[in-house]
């Protein structure tokens, strides 16, 4: 099953659960995950922050104080949080402050928000180990707000899948080329 054969509108089958990764502009967040064994689906939208069902224009503002974010669906009994968690912290730069690339401002901030209070320790945990492999490769301090989802909104659909409809879309999205040992 493909990601586009998935309606990210409807109920997603029994066992599935989701986390959700602000890495800057959620088109390329959203394609790190694409095509790895146990991920059901990605959706993009907009959470952290404070307002109800903001708009991109909203959020781009400063505003509203939400971060563009790819959720995550995954089946964990294919591909594991640490699992994720590893993409994430190699695929972006956890030690800017709000920013990645040439994208700069709240909504493009590194954040990672869970479900449960197990999964946000978990989380926690891999921010440790990841600072330490940092800290011995010389960069800086990671500055990733990690916590409980309190609400999310789906990005429009213009954006959904968006590299995959324009397949040379603008991504400013790298990593520190530092890897997350398990």
């Amino acid at each position: 099953m493909t990601l586009n054969d998935v309606d990210i509108y409807s109920k997603f089958p029994d066992g599935m659960k989701n986390v959700y990764f602000g890495m800057g502009c959620f088109w390329g967040a959203e394609k790190k995950f694409w095509g790895l064994s146990g991920v059901h689906t990605t959706i993009v939208g907009y959470c952290g922050g404070g307002s109800n069902n903001p708009t991109y224009e909203e959020v781009c503002s400063g505003k509203t104080g939400h971060a563009e974010v790819v959720r995550v669906v995954y089946d964990d009994s294919k591909i594991n949080l640490v699992d994720l968690l590893k993409v994430f912290w190699e695929s972006h730069d956890p030690t800017q402050l709000n920013r990645q690339g040439n994208d700069f401002g709240t909504q493009y901030r590194s954040a990672i928000f869970l479900e449960s209070n197990d999964d946000l320790k978990l989380a926690q945990s891999t921010k440790l180990k990841f600072q330490n492999i940092l800290s011995e490769n010389d960069f800086g301090s990671i500055k990733t707000e990690i916590g409980l989802l309190k609400n999310f909104f789906f990005a429009e659909e213009y954006h959904q899948k968006y590299l995959q409809k324009n397949p040379s879309g603008y991504c400013a999205l790298s990593g520190l080329g530092v890897n997350y040992f398990n």
